[in-house]
C-alpha cells in the first residue's frame, strides 16, 4: 500500500494559525497511509528545507496581514528561490490555509498568492474541494466552509481573542483541506510513479 508524507509549512504570529495548521495536520494524519509535519518558517534550518523537499506536497499556510501573506511568510517564499533554481519541487502537490480577523480581510489575495508561489515551483494545486456554507437563510456560522473560498481554507478569529476562540467550522474545514490533500496525494502517486 503507498504512503504520503505531508509537510504543512505555516507561520502563525499569535497562535490562530497555528490551530488551523494543526487542524490540516490532524485532517492528513486520519487518512491511512498518510502522515504530516508541522513546519514552522519562521526559523528555518537544514533539517526543515530537507522536510520540505523530501515530501509528497505542501499545504502553506499563513495569517493575513494588510492584504498579504506575513512578512515571515514573505521571507521564506523569497528563501524558496534556491529550490524553484533546480525546480526541486516540481509536481509536488501544493494547497494553502490562511486566518485573518475579519470575515473577508483580504485572505483570497492571500491564497492567490500561496497559489502562485506553488505555480512558480512547478506544483499542483489541490483546491478546498466544498460547496460555501452559510449562504442561504437555513444554513448556519457553523457550516463547513462558512467563508466561502474555493481555492484553499479561509478561518475568520477575532483579533482580541487568542487562539483558543479559532471558530469549530474553520477548524472542520481546515480538517477536511488536509484529508483532501492527503486523499489526492495518494490518488497521485502512483501516476506520478509512472
Amino acid at each position: 500500500m503507498p504512503s504520503v508524507h505531508i509537510a504543512i509549512a505555516y507561520y502563525s504570529g499569535y497562535g490562530h494559525t497555528l490551530e488551523i495548521a494543526k487542524a490540516v495536520r490532524d485532517g492528513v494524519e486520519s487518512v491511512p497511509e498518510a502522515r504530516a509535519d508541522l513546519v514552522d518558517v519562521a526559523d528555518m534550518t537544514e533539517e526543515k528545507w530537507a522536510t520540505l523537499d523530501a515530501c509528497d506536497a505542501i499545504v502553506f499556510g499563513t495569517p493575513t496581514y494588510m492584504g498579504s501573506a506575513s512578512g515571515a511568510f514573505h521571507a521564506f517564499a523569497e528563501a524558496t528561490s534556491k529550490r524553484w533554481m533546480t525546480q526541486r519541487w516540481l509536481d509536488k502537490l501544493a494547497s494553502g490555509f490562511t486566518n485573518s480577523g475579519s470575515m473577508s480581510g483580504d485572505k483570497l489575495h492571500t491564497l492567490q498568492y500561496l497559489a502562485l508561489l506553488a505555480a512558480q515551483h512547478g506544483m499542483h494545486w489541490v483546491s478546498l474541494g466544498l460547496m460555501p456554507g452559510w449562504n442561504t437563510t437555513t444554513s448556519s456560522e457553523h457550516d463547513h466552509n462558512r467563508l466561502g473560498f474555493y481555492l484553499g481554507a479561509g478561518a475568520q478569529t477575532w483579533n482580541d481573542q487568542g487562539p483558543d476562540a479559532v471558530h469549530a467550522a474553520d477548524v472542520a474545514t481546515a480538517r477536511h483541506l488536509g484529508v483532501r490533500v492527503a486523499t489526492q496525494a495518494l490518488r497521485y502517486q502512483p501516476a506520478a510513479a509512472a
